[in-house]
């Protein structure tokens, strides 16, 4: 009896195995602890309890999965609110469906005991970037306050290597920088800096990163099972940071275990989206507004053509 009750309780569980639903994330970068929700997710069983089998894949190309997700060619994508607006200008077919991190992490970051103390500080100085157009954007609204232009400091693309080029003296500062990570990295090298936030400076709040999905997929009822599990990943890691870290860690330890991710992660908790998929249609809008005026999108469409509107 015994053995037909084992025998039992394996066959229901490889066929639950058998019914989990794949998903394929790919992810914005390699995984840090911006992704904690999603690792968390995974590690303590949470994609399983919904029936889940999920999959996450780390780009080579930071830019390209949203545009596979439109192309129908993978089934959800990490990807930047502000990016989210421009895809759509471009007409790509891209759903939001929630947040992962629901305040920006750039920032604009200086060394602390260097010469700019505040941004008017920066007039006839050098400002590293990596990504072209929405960052010339930024330093565009964070300078106008203070009665200066892109013509009054010079913008050097120092490609990804942000706190390098400001550490060895080729920059005064660097827009694009997180402050999870930057200024952790920056402490940990003996240089440390000081950064300024972004959303205190003339740019509107937004999330820094967000789910996207194709637009046929909207009423497919895995995307709502994955945010379900996202948010319950969340809320333990709130609850239980340490025992959330262990987790997290224990996806990659090899790689994951780091004094820097150790830094990060206390930085980032306060970050991520405690209710996944809520959306604020006025922030969406603000943020659409934002991008028309600095020339980055043609138009500032209704959220519910490019969000899931709860």
């Amino acid at each position: 009896m015994k053995r037909l009750t084992t025998l039992i309780a394996a066959s229901l569980l490889s066929a639950q195995a058998m019914a989990a639903d794949k998903v394929e994330l790919l992810l914005d970068w390699f995984i840090n602890p911006d992704h904690a929700p999603l690792i968390v997710a995974q590690q303590q069983g949470y994609f399983a309890e919904q029936d889940l089998e999920v999959s996450m894949v780390e780009p080579a190309d930071p830019s390209m999965p949203p545009k596979l997700v439109a192309a129908g060619k993978a089934d959800l994508a990490l990807t930047y609110q502000p990016q989210l607006h421009v895809m759509v200008d471009e007409e790509l077919p891209l759903t939001r469906i929630g947040t992962l991190i629901a305040t920006p992490l750039n920032s604009l970051v200086v060394l602390e005991d260097g010469p700019v103390k505040s941004i008017a500080d920066l007039k006839g100085r050098k400002v590293g970037y990596s990504v072209g157009g929405y960052e010339e954007a930024l330093m565009r609204a964070m300078l106008a306050p203070h009665g200066l232009s892109l013509d009054d400091i010079e913008m050097v693309n120092v490609n990804w290597s942000l706190s390098p080029s400001l550490i060895a003296g080729k920059v005064d500062a660097v827009i694009g920088a997180y402050r999870n990570f930057e200024l952790n990295q920056m402490d940990l090298e003996d240089h440390p800096g000081r950064a300024f936030y972004i959303e205190e400076e003339g740019v509107p709040a937004y999330d820094e990163l967000v789910l996207v999905i194709n637009n046929k997929d909207r009423g497919d009822d895995r995307f709502a099972r994955f945010v379900a599990a996202l948010e319950k990943a969340t809320q333990y890691i709130v609850n239980h940071p340490d025992d959330a870290w262990k987790s997290f860690v224990s996806y990659k330890s090899d790689e994951l275990d780091t004094e820097l991710n150790r830094r990060a992660w206390a930085d980032t908790l306060s970050r991520f989206a405690l209710r996944p998929a809520a959306l604020d249609e006025a922030r969406y809008q603000r943020v659409g507004a934002f991008m028309q005026e600095q020339g980055l999108t043609k138009s500032n469409p209704p959220v519910s053509s490019y969000a899931i509107v709860p």
